[in-house]
């Protein structure tokens, strides 16, 4: 686990670790349902003798991104509707500052909302 926070009590550090531990498992977790997928698509393309139209990783990537955006937003997955904007506007900006931090991406983040 990175630590880049401050010092924890034992307590503390505790806690932090459990829930890392449950994040590196849902990590993975997820990960082997995209390959699952992936290969449960190919195999079921492969007997209709349409392999060639698998899709990729990425794109069932897309459908939990989407579902987990949902998630987060309150939005129905199946709808799009009674999504939170604001929840939207601030994950979208989490976004943008990620790949400009990390990657380097040429994007200027939404601005800060003013309370």
């Amino acid at each position: 686990m990175i630590d880049n926070g401050p010092d924890l009590t034992p307590a503390a550090r505790q806690i932090a670790d459990v829930i890392s531990r449950a994040d590196r498992m849902l990590a993975a977790a997820v990960s082997s349902a995209l390959e699952k997928a992936v290969e449960q698509a190919a195999d079921e393309l492969r007997a209709i003798g349409r392999e060639d139209a698998t899709p990729v990783l990425q794109y069932f990537a897309s459908v939990v991104h989407q579902q987990m955006y949902c998630l987060m937003c309150g939005a129905d997955p199946d709808t799009l509707q009674g999504g939170d904007p604001d929840i939207a506007y601030h994950v979208i900006r989490n976004s943008q500052n990620i790949a400009k931090h990390y990657w380097s991406a040429d994007i200027e983040p939404y601005p800060a909302k003013r309370e």
